[in-house]
């Protein structure tokens, strides 16, 4: 009977374990090798070599030459961590493309109804695609997200499909997309390796880099009546010497999450962390400062790979009427993406509440600690 207990009890734990999970010590699926090279492991431990990176509160981090794709210091660098908003520096790698800047975008009750963080997207106020990237980029706006994913084709459906098929083009394979926002969604995850190839990505473009690094822009008070000043969230920006931007996140689950880059002597380096407690902008100064300061010692640990050959990117205008994504319309549920057989055995377990699986052998402890009717007689 013990036997059978115990066994009742191992199969609830195991089955409610994915619940709990964090997927923290998970490198890339279905590789036998770290992308970047096999010193780039997911356990959280640091790799350099040439001198001793200052101590950083991050799970994770990559410090790297975006010019070489040299990796010059990591820890846990594919651990699959939630990215919190600076997964948005992907959503703007597919969106920037293909949004044309001065087309009008007028602000819905779903955009402004989003939950999160909010730049102040206004149903009925009108908007250039422009001003609603500099909301994302700088207040790191979900309802500046939502208004320009669904101005593009297909909406936020397609937005997403979009992003997992540039992460896998950029080789950013820890990267599982379901929200653009960069919100905490069931089995969205990144990497602190990944977020470096976005970045590397996105710097190279000269829209991205120009947003990534704005420090103020005005955006405009419900029904017109003048404007209010938004500042950039990366305070790198405003107090480390050539510091580029790019983007910061944080969420309840996520913690805070971050990716900055800096300019100097010649060198561009970008630092990116993941679930950090708290002073990530002094942590990311001291990580730049060092890599800066022991350049000529630093032996590279791994290297950012390159993209996958892909065609380039058709503009809004030039994508339509090919492979045009079904629109949705008002009050209609978001179009769901199909699961494998064995994503759609762990999207249901996901869904079960824990108390269910403790179900079983609770019902069956009762079963075998039942006293005999005859023992219960004996006692009367």
């Amino acid at each position: 009977m013990r036997l059978l207990l115990t066994a009742c009890a191992t199969t609830a734990l195991v089955a409610t374990g994915p619940l709990t999970a964090t997927a923290a010590d998970q490198g890339p699926q279905g590789h036998d090798k770290m992308v970047g090279g096999e010193l780039l492991t997911a356990k959280p431990t640091v790799v350099a070599d040439g001198a001793a990176p200052p101590a950083v509160q991050a799970s994770a981090y990559v410090v790297a030459d975006l010019d070489t794709g040299q990796v010059l210091a990591a820890k846990a660098p594919h651990a699959r961590l939630r990215p919190a908003s600076t997964l948005k520096t992907l959503t703007a790698l597919v969106l920037l493309p293909r949004l044309k800047k001065t087309d009008p975008v007028i602000g819905t009750t779903a955009d402004a109804g989003i939950i999160g963080s909010k730049v102040g997207v206004y149903p009925g106020l009108h908007y250039t695609v422009d001003l609603l990237f500099r909301g994302m980029f700088l207040a790191s706006g979900n309802d500046a997200v939502h208004a320009l994913c669904s101005h593009d084709e297909g909406g936020i459906p397609a937005t997403v499909q979009r992003m997992n098929a540039k992460a896998n083009d950029l080789g950013a394979l820890d990267t599982t997309v379901t929200d653009p926002t960069g919100l905490d969604a069931d089995g969205q995850y990144s990497s602190a390796y990944d977020l470096a190839l976005f970045a590397q990505a996105g710097l190279a473009r000269q829209d991205f880099a120009m947003y990534a690094s704005t420090k103020y822009t005005n955006f405009p008070n419900a029904g017109n009546k003048g404007t209010y000043q938004v500042a950039n969230q990366n305070k790198l920006l405003f107090g480390y010497d050539g510091a580029l931007g790019v983007k910061t996140g944080y969420t309840t689950l996520a913690r805070n999450t971050f990716v900055g880059a800096a300019r100097r002597d010649g060198h561009t380096l970008v630092v990116t962390m993941m679930n950090a407690p708290h002073g990530i902008t002094q942590d990311a100064s001291n990580l730049l400062t060092w890599t800066f300061a022991n350049y000529g010692k630093l032996k590279p640990v791994g290297t950012l790979v390159k993209p996958a050959a892909a065609p380039p990117p058709k503009t809004q205008t030039e994508g339509k009427n090919q492979d045009k994504p079904t629109a949705r319309k008002a009050g209609e549920p978001p179009a769901r993406t199909a699961l494998g057989p064995g994503q759609a055995v762990t999207s249901l377990a996901l869904r079960v509440p824990a108390w269910a699986y403790a179900g079983p052998p609770v019902l069956l402890l009762g079963l075998f600690l039942r006293r005999p009717r005859a023992l219960r007689r004996r006692r009367h």
